[in-house]
């Protein structure tokens, strides 16, 4: 149920908006999830996924997870596959669109083992931004007449005060935690973003707790030196983890491209059995390596020196 505005107030309140260090480690950060948390996820299909921390969640065994994206990849058929969520909305819900429309979610929704909410793209943002405002609902047109609209019991239709014209109510997403990764942040939690920003900012704002993983921690005064890259601000944030390829095997722009070997293979195990697949990828990729830096051993250091000489030369056109 949507919390009011009152309630989302007062939590906002009694938070620890000090200037302080928030860097700790992967395991510390899983601890600032709860079982039965909404959980949103930052970036975009295979852009920007906080899969470092996917990972995290993942091996510390979180349950009853409600998890939201703009777009869901195949961090989603990690939460579907490993038990940790049972229910997700998003726009679209594919590996990407060379690998089409996820088998996974098929699949686990097909045999009623799990909930694909669906929500236009649109709807999700104003959703989003709704609740990075402090407002319960964001009037649209987007899903009217829809197939898509049909199928949510959670909108509400009503005349325009001003024109008289229906349009649609979409009520806000205040999230419990968000996790987003990024370029670069310091210590206290300023982040900055290079290329497409996506829904990230509102969704930091919307959250209850903030935890961003970055590429590299740099110092304050570096942030400083370019302002106006400060995409999420440091009073929103809650923990910090320095996570080289956080991302891996997805992209972070300017830093790496997606790890495509690693993509194919992962399509290759669900093929003729996802919920197979997606259960070996998971025990192979996640539950056996000691270490994030043992996960990336497996993905190959052929495929992350690859993946580091595409992202950069596109980020240096």
């Amino acid at each position: 149920m949507t919390k009011s505005y009152l309630e989302l107030r007062e939590e906002t309140r009694a938070r620890d908006r000090s200037l302080r260090d928030k860097v700790m480690t992967l395991e510390e950060a899983a601890a600032v999830v709860k079982d039965g948390d909404h959980v949103a996820i930052g970036g975009c299909t295979l852009s920007r996924t906080p899969m470092a921390m996917v990972w995290s969640l993942i091996r510390a065994g979180k349950k009853d997870l409600t998890v939201s994206r703009s777009i869901t990849s195949t961090e989603g058929d990690l939460f579907y596959g490993s038990g940790v969520s049972n229910h997700i909305m998003t726009s679209w819900f594919s590996q990407g669109i060379v690998w089409g429309v996820s088998k996974v979610m098929r699949h686990y929704t097909e045999t009623k083992q799990a909930t694909f909410e669906e929500w236009s793209h649109m709807a999700m943002g104003l959703r989003y931004r709704a609740g990075a405002m402090g407002i319960p609902f964001m009037p649209t047109r987007t899903m009217m007449a829809s197939d898509v609209g049909g199928r949510i019991d959670q909108t509400k239709e009503m005349a325009c005060p001003f024109t008289g014209e229906k349009v649609l109510l979409v009520p806000a997403l205040n999230p419990d935690v968000a996790l987003i990764h990024v370029q670069r942040c310091d210590q206290y939690g300023n982040a900055q973003m290079d290329g497409l920003p996506f829904m990230d900012a509102d969704i930091a704002m919307a959250a209850n707790r903030v935890i961003l993983t970055t590429e590299r921690i740099v110092s304050n005064d570096q942030i400083r030196r370019a302002p106006d890259l400060t995409r999420i601000p440091f009073v929103t944030v809650d923990a910090v983890v320095e996570v080289p390829y956080g991302c891996a095997p997805h992209e972070c722009y300017g830093v790496y491209e997606p790890f495509l070997p690693n993509l194919d293979n992962y399509a290759n195990m669900i093929r003729s059995d996802p919920e197979a697949g997606v259960k070996e990828y998971i025990q192979k990729y996640i539950k056996e390596p000691e270490s994030w830096a043992a996960y990336l051993d497996l993905l190959g250091m052929e495929n992350l020196v690859d993946a580091g000489v595409r992202g950069r030369s596109i980020y240096n056109d």
